[in-house]
């Protein structure tokens, strides 16, 4: 078994919305320029809050993924949508994010797991609307290092 992560041998995470950090360690098929492998990303993601501490480690979001959602936060900041959510195709990891109430409060879902056969874990908080600028930007920075490869539906062959 490997030993659990911590926050201070990470150093500073890449992203942070609330309670949740996610620290990017390259891309899982760094030799690969096509859609499909390309933009897999081997990172470390955590939540904990009230003596809960959830990790999970690998190539569990892509590239792709990170660009959706900040796309989507700068558009609820806009006031052009209500909910955004980084949503990857592995089951490890979600976040959506929605408007709670008439002051923009935003309700933040995280559902987090290392083992998703057996073990499901959910942490809800809030965060204020001014968060979504910054998670927009964070999205943005990770972006500038780690470009979004290939076009969808991109023929490997």
């Amino acid at each position: 078994m490997s030993q659990q992560p911590t926050s201070a041998s990470l150093g500073e995470p890449d992203l942070v919305v609330g309670w949740f950090q996610l620290w990017v360690h390259g891309r899982q098929f760094p030799e690969s320029a096509d859609y499909n492998d390309g933009n897999w990303l081997r990172v470390t993601a955590h939540c904990g809050a009230r003596a809960a501490s959830v990790w999970v480690q690998g190539p569990i979001l892509t590239t792709t993924d990170i660009a959706r959602f900040g796309d989507q936060c700068a558009a609820m900041h806009s006031g052009s949508l209500e909910a955004a959510a980084l949503a990857p195709l592995e089951p490890d990891l979600e976040i959506s994010l929605r408007v709670a109430d008439p002051l923009d409060h935003i309700r933040v879902q995280v559902e987090i797991t290392p083992d998703h056969l057996a073990q499901a874990h959910r942490f809800v908080f809030e965060v204020d609307q001014s968060y979504l600028l910054s998670i927009a930007r964070q999205c943005s920075t990770i972006l500038q290092e780690h470009p979004v490869r290939g076009q969808e539906g991109q023929e490997v062959g």
